[in-house]
């Protein structure tokens, strides 16, 4: 029964991801920690789980967008190489952070940000080109900041790479292209550390590898790869402003849910 909600959960991100453009992570991680709690799982490393599953699937979900990015010219590989090297260090200090908050302070701290991102959502609050392209200084160190704060929140990025390279006068496309291809070495770097970091922890349940549930893994990484398609078709046909103020709306009740 929990591997069908597993796939379910998939199915239902992966739409998601393709509707409004945002990471699953944005969805798997709150559903994650509602699942695990039912399932009886210790609450000090429930949460934890949560986001270490959550950056592992977006391992597997993330190879198809970057392929299809890839095949159009729109990523920026160099941009990428500097930025993925900030990435893998800020991942595992951004891992370090997360395991040294208790559940319920990780809890508020996605609650905080998933308010955040719902506000950005549903007033449409996006950046203007300010500063000239960034060299390679300023996209390592960005890097880090994105991959510190991707794996405490176990998203892929996209809410905070995108941004800050319209910010850098990359054009649109070139910015979601690259930070989907910036999602891979996200999501490996922090899984990875989260495996490490919850390897010899207590409370852990079976077919756990530190804090990575595999039957989760498994059945969100199966159907979502799928249904992002779906998704992306889908946002054509409907009213995008009333989608992503349905979903800011949804994300405000998750944060609010996590703070109380």
């Amino acid at each position: 029964m929990e591997f069908i909600i597993y796939l379910v959960l998939g199915a239902c991100a992966g739409v998601l991801a393709g509707l409004f453009g945002v990471g699953g992570g944005m969805i798997i991680v709150p559903v994650l920690v509602y699942s695990f709690a039912l399932q009886g799982f210790a609450p000090d490393v429930l949460t934890h789980m949560a986001v270490g599953t959550s950056l592992a699937t977006i391992a597997f979900t993330s190879i198809n967008s970057v392929r299809a990015h890839h095949k159009m010219g729109a990523v920026r590989w160099p941009f990428f190489g500097w930025l993925a090297l900030g990435i893998v260090f800020g991942c595992v200090l951004g891992a370090l952070t997360a395991t040294a908050l208790s559940g319920p302070v990780l809890q508020k701290v996605i609650g905080v940000f998933a308010i955040c991102v719902a506000i950005q959502m549903a007033f449409e609050l996006k950046p203007r080109a300010a500063l000239s392209e960034p060299g390679k200084p300023a996209l390592t160190i960005a890097g880090g900041v994105i991959g510190w704060a991707s794996t405490i929140f176990g998203i892929g990025g996209g809410s905070l790479t995108v941004p800050f390279l319209v910010w850098r006068s990359v054009p649109m496309q070139q910015a979601v292209a690259t930070s989907a291809a910036c999602g891979m070495p996200i999501a490996l770097a922090g899984a990875i550390s989260f495996m490490v970091a919850g390897w010899a922890g207590p409370q852990l349940p079976d077919w756990s590898l530190g804090y990575v549930y595999l039957p989760a893994m498994v059945g969100i990484a199966a159907t979502s790869v799928f249904f992002a398609g779906y998704g992306a078709r889908l946002a054509h046909r409907l009213s995008q402003r009333l989608l992503k103020r349905l979903f800011a709306l949804l994300l405000v009740l998750v944060g609010i849910n996590f703070l109380l």
